[in-house]
């Protein structure tokens, strides 16, 4: 049995100890948790250093880099749509010629491969956005804007402007892909099955899109990427996709498709001390920024930035 002596001094080395061990162990969790923080917020801030990097290199290339990288990555994006059966559908429609297409992308193996896995057959893939891919997705969502049926294309602008002749665009005139006459395809078949909120709900997105090779928005699609977005929005409404995904996506869209403008949006806001995915993409993609006056506006305001010079889009199949 233990002597109340020696219980007394066991006590006491353990009043010692315990402490000291608590001690240790808050001390090491502290450098655990401060090391874990320092990296949360070295993540949250790459951004921010990539933009403040943007205003004080002096190196236009490493300048015009540092840009493409958050406007239009390498790796590009995955798209909030999946290809469902569009682009066995856009075949069967005669929106696409299937030989025309192979001719068109005959030198280009990276859409000869999004033809093989998406348009002839059925596939449960997201659609994708990327500088290797933007020529084959615009014509593919000008055809699906172009032949889908739609009450934009029947009771809209197009119709407004085109004063009973809507063949005179450059979205549709420019059409010579089909199978079919681009007047037997404006607006025929019901690829995409809209309920009447829908097609509300894409005209509201639609009015409010812009691209900078003309002033129209997305309502009067008169050429080839106005078709394109429509055709996308229209998509997206009906997968369900929200909102401010569906903005996202657009704006991701045309930053491929109009790389030399979004560039250089960027390093307006930039200038602004907004980083690009900080930027709201309903606000970017708006007639102030987005319109070809907003677009010129913003060159004009960022024009003496060396180095940008990025490869322009344009409007064409």
């Amino acid at each position: 049995m233990i002597s109340k002596k020696l219980q007394k001094k066991i006590k006491k080395l353990l009043a010692k100890v315990i402490p000291l061990w608590l001690v240790m162990i808050l001390l090491l969790n502290s450098i655990l948790a401060t090391g874990f923080v320092q990296y949360y917020i070295m993540k949250k801030n790459f951004n921010a250093q990539l933009s403040a990097l943007a205003q004080t290199t002096k190196n236009p290339e490493e300048l015009v880099q540092i840009l493409k990288q958050k406007v239009i990555p390498q790796k590009g994006y995955r798209l909030a749509v999946k290809w469902n059966d569009i682009g066995k559908q856009l075949l069967e429609s005669g929106a696409i010629d299937k030989t025309k297409y192979e001719e068109l992308f005959a030198q280009d193996p990276i859409a000869k491969k999004e033809m093989a896995a998406h348009m002839m057959s059925t596939s449960n893939d997201s659609m994708t956005i990327n500088e290797s891919n933007s020529r084959f997705m615009v014509n593919t969502l000008w055809a699906l804007g172009l032949v889908n049926k739609s009450k934009i294309l029947e009771e809209g602008s197009m119709k407004t402007y085109g004063k009973g002749d809507v063949m005179g665009f450059a979205s549709t005139g420019g059409w010579t892909l089909g199978s079919k006459p681009t007047s037997e395809l404006y607006s025929s078949r019901e690829i995409i099955k809209l309920t009447s909120e829908q097609q509300e709900l894409v005209k509201k997105i639609a009015l409010t899109v812009y691209r900078p090779c003309c002033g129209n928005s997305t309502e009067f699609p008169d050429c080839n990427h106005g078709m394109a977005a429509l055709g996308y929005i229209e998509l997206a409404v009906a997968q369900g996709v929200g909102e401010k995904e569906i903005y996202r996506d657009l704006l991701r869209l045309n930053s491929f498709w109009f790389p030399q403008q979004y560039v250089e949006l960027a390093a307006y806001f930039n200038q602004q001390n907004v980083s690009w995915d900080k930027v709201d993409a309903k606000v970017a993609l708006g007639s102030q920024y987005s319109s070809a006056q907003g677009a010129q506006q913003v060159h004009q305001a960022v024009q003496n930035v060396p180095g940008l010079n990025v490869k322009q889009g344009g409007c064409g199949a």
